[in-house]
């Protein structure tokens, strides 16, 4: 399923400005490479995690990164990060899973990003089970209560983007 448009070309911006381009990304779920389009010329190694092996193939993952994992992120073992973009990503695991994986990444990363759509309901989408939102309730309030540790960077009343606070 295709993300919001929202904030995607300030986020990069924001990244580009306080990044420098030999650092290393960590795209996780991945889904069509909409980061790798927008990243990649900048920086100089972008791997992604996607556990739906269809999108690797479908959108030929492996051409747009350097590394592609065909794992579920809760599962995967990684080291360290400059940046870590979990874009649509925490909708899809229930609260708990989501705060073990980000806080996990929080400290395999000098930057964090989080993007998630507000009180979106989603099902599967093309027989694809992971795209069901399990936190189909985030709003910016229930994302401060669950993710203390994140603050926002943009949103608006559809979606938000956060980056690392302080733990």
């Amino acid at each position: 399923m295709k993300s919001y448009e929202y904030f995607k070309d300030d986020v990069c911006k924001y990244l580009k400005e306080k990044h420098k381009r030999n650092e290393k990304v960590l795209d996780v779920g991945a889904g069509d490479g909409i980061y790798s389009d927008l990243l990649r010329q900048y920086f100089a190694q972008m791997d992604a995690v996607e556990i739906f092996k269809p999108n690797i193939e479908q959108y030929k993952l492996e051409e747009r990164y350097d590394n592609v994992y065909n794992v579920d992120i809760k599962d995967f073992e990684y080291s360290f990060y400059d940046i870590i973009i979990f874009g649509d990503v925490i909708e899809h695991l229930t609260t708990e899973d989501a705060q073990k994986v980000l806080k996990k990444a929080y400290s395999k990363c000098n930057e964090m990003i989080v993007a998630v759509p507000y009180v979106y309901k989603q099902g599967v989408v093309d027989g694809n089970i992971y795209e069901i939102h399990k936190q189909d309730d985030l709003t910016p309030e229930i994302m401060k209560e669950r993710y203390p540790f994140l603050k926002l960077l943009y949103g608006n009343d559809k979606y938000g983007y956060y980056v690392k606070g302080d733990m």
